[in-house]
């Protein structure tokens, strides 16, 4: 199946607002940040997002840097929507980021006013988009004021090169102050993107999912899986296709303690008894309550989309399931 197909995407979908905005995201939104790069096939890239597509997602999640290299998944996806896609700008949600290290000299990351609006424009020009839907910053940066940042956000969206504000990596007190300079400035901040996963919950301890909350805002969970420790991958171990085996940037193989083997088959088992893979059962932990907009998922294959979209309908816990989970995890 590809997107030329007449098919009923929205109906099998559920759609969130990002908190008090009036833009909705679908449960279930795809990130570009691995398996969009230089030694992925282009064909397998084409397949995702039209398969995405075709079941109601319709957030497409990229960054300045996702790669490798720099810049590659941007320009993959560029080519994808260039081909393929473009008929279908106003379905489609994009968006970028702009915060890590990017291109060398003093003007390449963090903060800055002068990185972020030359950043936005040369991920436009990579993709071949005249404004993205969310532009974000990507991560705190204590070395810039938080006015610049936010003011050149503001800028972005006033400019037209985006329609909402929203950052990624912050923790509550900073995006507190972030959210409070972005309301007197009239900016629709509207998102924040972090980590968060059943193996870690540093959002709810540094104040972020609560502040959040409490602001009207969004939260997209990045790494529900733990980048791939919330699978069965690793059940028996360390694969050697696995990404530990394969790329060690992310995942090292010291993540894959004894206690935490331990835990990922004690997880195994109760979802299993909930008739889901431990993989499925991550990701409708994640969106279990009401202050998460919407979970990012990665792929290597279509099938595993497939498979992501099967929580639809399944994301309840009992209070036995939420007290099993917290005993095991901690």
């Amino acid at each position: 199946m590809s997107y030329f197909a007449d098919n009923n995407r929205y109906e099998t979908m559920k759609y969130n607002r990002c908190g008090n905005s009036g833009l909705k995201l679908p449960i279930i939104s795809l990130g570009f940040w691995h398996n969009f790069g230089m030694h992925n096939d282009y064909e397998t890239m084409k397949q995702l997002c039209f398969t995405a597509f075709d079941n109601g997602i319709t957030h497409f999640d990229l960054a300045n840097n996702y790669g490798p290299e720099y810049g590659r998944a941007e320009r993959n996806f560029g080519q994808i929507y260039r081909e393929e896609l473009r008929p279908y700008r106003d379905e489609l949600i994009i968006s970028t980021k702009a915060g890590f290290d990017m291109w060398k000299g003093p003007y390449g990351d963090g903060g800055s006013r002068k990185y972020l609006l030359a950043s936005l424009d040369q991920s436009l020009m990579r993709m071949g988009l005249d404004y993205v839907d969310i532009f974000y910053h990507h991560r705190m940066d204590p070395q810039t004021p938080l006015e610049e940042t936010m003011g050149a956000l503001d800028q972005a969206v006033r400019s037209g090169k985006a329609l909402y504000a929203g950052i990624s990596n912050y923790d509550g007190p900073t995006m507190e102050k972030a959210a409070a300079i972005l309301q007197e400035l009239h900016c629709p901040f509207i998102l924040n993107q972090n980590r968060y996963s059943i193996l870690d919950r540093t959002i709810e301890t540094n104040g972020l999912k609560q502040t959040a909350y409490k602001a009207g805002k969004g939260i997209i969970a990045f790494s529900p899986l733990a980048q791939g420790l919330l699978s069965d991958k690793y059940l028996e171990g360390i694969p050697k296709d696995s990404r530990i085996a394969r790329d060690g940037r992310y995942l090292h193989t010291d993540a894959l303690s004894e206690q935490t083997l331990a835990k990922i088959r004690d997880l195994n088992a109760l979802a299993s008894r909930r008739g889901q893979t431990l993989a499925q059962m991550a990701l409708s932990w994640v969106l279990k309550d009401e202050q998460i907009t919407s979970v990012l998922i990665g792929a290597s294959r279509p099938q595993q989309i497939l498979e992501n979209l099967r929580i639809q309908g399944h994301c309840c816990f009992t209070e036995e399931e939420r007290k099993e989970i917290d005993r095991i995890t901690t």
